[in-house]
């Protein structure tokens, strides 16, 4: 290698027990972020990975990552997501479902089942623990703007 021998030991891959996540992060009323990977744990510079739960018939309060891209993987639960600068647009994910959410998006996680947690994987663009919690008033009913595209289904018309 011409960047001289590694340390292949202490710098090669790293395994970060579920049992050992980091609480420790930036929180936004109403869920319970966990982080797994960000440069405490692993040594990760571009990257931050961890978990989120929502217990059932919760929802978070309102916030945006700043410049941070977000994926949200969903586990187990129904996620109901609500963004725009009124929360005005609305989706669902289940279980297997990716969510993207780009950067500086209001947005608000609702789960969708009264009776289970809703449990999610989050990975985000950056190590930076951004969260801006926001004070937009939250309307409980946000009408039937769901955001229907070619890949996304109208509840309406079409089984989600």
């Amino acid at each position: 290698m011409s960047d001289g021998p590694k340390n292949w030991r202490d710098n090669g891959v790293k395994v970060i027990s579920g049992e050992h996540l980091d609480g420790n992060t930036p929180q936004t009323p109403g869920m319970s972020r966990a982080a797994a990977i960000n440069r405490a744990t692993a040594g990760a510079d571009k990257l931050w990975a961890g978990t989120v739960t929502i217990l059932a018939d919760a929802k978070t309060g309102v916030h945006h990552h700043g410049d941070l891209e977000s994926i949200i993987y969903v586990i187990s639960g129904r996620a109901r997501m609500r963004w725009g600068g009124e929360l005005e647009f609305v989706c669902e994910a289940g279980p297997g479902d990716f969510i993207y959410v780009p950067p500086y998006v209001p947005h608000q996680e609702i789960n969708a089942c009264a009776d289970k947690a809703l449990e999610c994987i989050i990975v985000r663009s950056n190590q930076e623990p951004v969260v801006v919690n926001l004070e937009i008033p939250i309307v409980e009913d946000p009408g039937e703007t769901y955001w229907i595209d070619p890949i996304h289904a109208d509840p309406n018309t079409d089984p989600i």
